[in-house]
């Protein structure tokens, strides 16, 4: 893996620009991050690539999750360029809803990247401890993602791969995108290659045909329709079935499911991309107008 030299890194920004990432420690922006430089709390996460920690800086006592990686499986795997890209990525993106990359650094045998701490942990756990989330949640989880994802479409990045594991919750609850593995900068925002989660994959993708930042639309469709039911809606015995549900665009409503949020998942969950409701509709739209409870932190309340 042709990592150079270990430390802490200036991150190429998408126009070739080079800039310095947020210095956690004012004093570590002329010396090389190392492990020493960090208290290891308790493991957040593991992977099949490496686990995640609680740490903090020793210097500031700032408080983080340290994601560290091996190497060796890495490249086992070849995904170097993949990693290199959610560090690129990530890094150049700063939303309440996207969770921060704040640096990275690597030595012999591994790599660690420094993020933002999410407190409440996984949205998939918590859907595990409830099956489903009421609709003042969910309806403020789709207007906080359709917020983030306009923010990252605007920045030409796709993220491909929404779903609930990928998604954290902060201190207030908000929910923060993370994992960008699959996520993609893209000028022209066209893609073709096959990605991630089988729920969740879009018609498009499935065919293989060349897809846009309307992927990330369907993708909440799905995950609206988990949130409130339980499961999501192309879930089939095999995964033929799954991709003939998906193609057909199968959707079953239970009665139980709110209308407004049936209205708003139908008009997401289209066979045709451009007929897939806007970001920009999405945070009008009666049912997440009418249930959203998003509080905004404070940072953000004062600069807007």
């Amino acid at each position: 893996m042709p990592f150079k030299r270990g430390g802490a890194h200036a991150v190429s920004d998408f126009t070739g620009a080079r800039r310095q990432l947020p210095a956690i420690i004012p004093t570590c922006t002329t010396r090389r991050l190392t492990i020493d430089d960090f208290e290891i709390g308790r493991p957040l996460g593991k992977g099949k690539f490496g686990n995640v920690y609680l740490a903090r800086l020793k210097e500031s006592h700032f408080i983080v999750a340290l994601k560290v990686l091996f190497k060796s499986q890495i490249e086992k795997e070849g995904l170097e360029h993949q990693l290199r890209r959610e560090i690129e990525i990530q890094a150049y993106l700063q939303h309440p809803n996207i969770l921060r990359l704040y640096n990275y650094f690597h030595d012999a045998r591994r790599v660690y990247l420094i993020l933002e701490y999410a407190p409440r942990g996984e949205l998939y756990k918590e859907l595990q401890k409830s099956h489903t989330l009421d609709e003042q949640h969910t309806a403020t989880i789709m207007e906080e993602l359709a917020d983030a994802l306009t923010y990252c479409h605007e920045k030409k990045v796709i993220h491909r791969d929404i779903k609930p594991e990928n998604l954290l919750l902060g201190f207030r609850g908000e929910v923060k995108i993370a994992d960008f593995g699959w996520s993609v900068h893209t000028p022209s925002l066209r893609r073709k290659t096959m990605c991630g989660t089988l729920d969740y994959l879009p018609p498009e993708m499935i065919e293989r045909r060349t897809y846009n930042e309307k992927v990330d639309l369907w993708c909440i469709g799905v995950l609206c329709y988990e949130l409130l039911v339980g499961n999501p809606p192309f879930e089939s015995p095999s995964h033929n079935e799954t991709y003939r549900r998906i193609l057909k665009v199968d959707v079953r409503f239970p009665p139980s499911l709110p209308l407004g949020a049936q209205d708003l998942i139908s008009k997401l969950l289209r066979y045709e991309p451009s007929e897939r409701l806007p970001l920009a509709q999405i945070l009008e739209h009666p049912w997440v107008r009418a249930h959203s409870q998003r509080v905004l932190p404070p940072s953000v309340q004062m600069a807007s």
